[in-house]
């Protein structure tokens, strides 16, 4: 296992502070409900009846029943909540504390029980427990060694049922070479950002500079994402020991090709 290392930019709790409300605002917890639809219909379609929790069979078509889910770098814990309030069973993991405090909040105002933990997803297995392990909201690839994303990659398969999914959602080389811009700025949340985006090494990497204007201060990070093409992902997750691996353009299942708007790769063990 790879060696945590102590500068590593996505440890500055400071940096998601700040920038949570332009990561996470309206928009995006409006879409969830859709993505929570989206990956119910993924495991119906791809892990079947099969793998329910005993005696919980599936109810109807659109029933999938009980899932024990884990959700990787689940960050205010938008999504854990709109899967637990559809009577699923969640560990939701970040490395943020702030943002696993307000996830906490969020599943108590609901009346939730949700496993909340402070973990580095790279250090995080739980043998042959969950149906479904979620990667979501271009949460991966961000490591300085490759060799990391792969042991995420382990980790999920490690801790899922024989015939259960793990469904990894980010932005695929291909969608980055095709809709690339070097930068761009919007208001958002009473603030202004400013970001910059150069490709890194034959598109081995997006560089991504952000710069956030708020109240007369100045925030900056910038930081590098490791981009993979579907064909190099797909590999991946083979090698890691998954039995077969799909290719979708969305989270309603169409191709992903020319058209797609965004990457999502599922293993099923």
């Amino acid at each position: 296992m790879a060696r945590q290392k102590d500068d590593e930019w996505f440890q500055d709790e400071a940096f998601w502070d700040r920038f949570a409300p332009i990561m996470f605002d309206e928009q995006r917890w409006a879409e969830v409900p859709a993505v929570a639809d989206g990956i119910e219909a993924i495991y119906r379609s791809v892990a079947g009846a099969d793998h329910h929790e005993a005696g919980q069979p599936v109810e109807g078509q659109h029933d999938v029943g009980s899932l024990a889910i884990l959700d990787q770098c689940c960050g205010l814990g938008r999504l854990s909540v709109e899967l637990a309030l559809r009577r699923h069973r969640l560990t939701g993991i970040d490395i943020t504390p702030s943002y696993l405090e307000a996830a906490r909040e969020s599943a108590d105002d609901e009346g939730l029980s949700i496993e909340f933990i402070q973990v580095d997803v790279r250090r995080f297995v739980r043998p042959d427990f969950y149906n479904l392990v979620l990667n979501l909201y271009t949460s991966f690839g961000y490591f300085a060694d490759a060799s990391d994303d792969r042991q995420v990659i382990a980790n999920a398969y490690e801790s899922l049922v024989p015939g259960g999914l793990y469904i990894i959602e980010t932005l695929g080389k291909e969608i980055a070479v095709r809709d690339f811009t070097e930068g761009e700025w919007f208001e958002r949340a009473g603030a202004v950002v400013l970001t910059e985006f150069e490709p890194v090494n034959g598109w081995e990497y997006l560089n991504n500079r952000w710069i956030l204007l708020q109240g007369g201060e100045r925030f900056e990070r910038t930081f590098m994402q490791r981009l993979y093409a579907a064909t190099e992902l797909r590999r991946l997750m083979l090698d890691v020991g998954f039995t077969a691996v799909s290719v979708y353009g969305d989270w309603d299942r169409r191709p992903y090709d020319y058209r797609a708007l965004k990457l999502i790769v599922v293993g099923k063990k």
